[in-house]
């Protein structure tokens, strides 16, 4: 087994979880291809997109079907202001490449992590097990508990 993916599946059993990991050949890089991959709507696969607040790093669980809207995370956090990370940031703050992110067993930064209500939605969605191409399912609330989370609304209006 991957080293990532061994950290990923421990941190899931440190949470109470038994997870089971899926790897695609074709990969799971982007939301759409996760989708594709697992037989989903897009809506259910979990984005672990990681961005600074105030210098500080953050992990935001999005919908794959939503963008983050930056002023909401911003808000989410009390923070002035948010950007995306750069990938070495994003593998700093949680020690995973950007593509293969998951939603728990990052690295000990102290990175906050918000929770897209969108997610909530759905009876299952799909995370990143740490590499480009492995998945696994999880039940929203689960997801929430597992990843220290707190739920927000991150989503980019609709309207722009």
């Amino acid at each position: 087994m991957h080293p990532n993916i061994s950290r990923i599946v421990a941190a899931a059993r440190d949470a109470g979880l038994d997870i089971s990991i899926e790897r695609f050949p074709e990969g799971t890089r982007t939301a759409a291809d996760a989708a594709r991959a697992v037989g989903c709507d897009v809506a259910q696969i979990v984005k672990s997109l990681v961005f600074m607040a105030d210098g500080s790093p953050v992990v935001a669980l999005v919908s794959g079907a939503n963008r983050v809207d930056l002023a909401k995370l911003a808000a989410a956090l009390g923070s002035d202001e948010a950007r995306r990370a750069s990938g070495d940031e994003a593998r700093e703050a949680t020690g995973f490449a950007i593509g293969g992110v998951p939603p728990f067993g990052h690295s000990a930064s102290g990175a906050a992590v918000l929770v897209d209500t969108d997610l909530l939605a759905h009876e299952r969605v799909w995370a990143a097990a740490g590499l480009p191409d492995a998945v696994f399912a999880i039940q929203p609330h689960e997801l929430v508990r597992a990843s220290g989370g707190r739920i927000a609304d991150l989503a980019e209006s609709p309207h722009g």
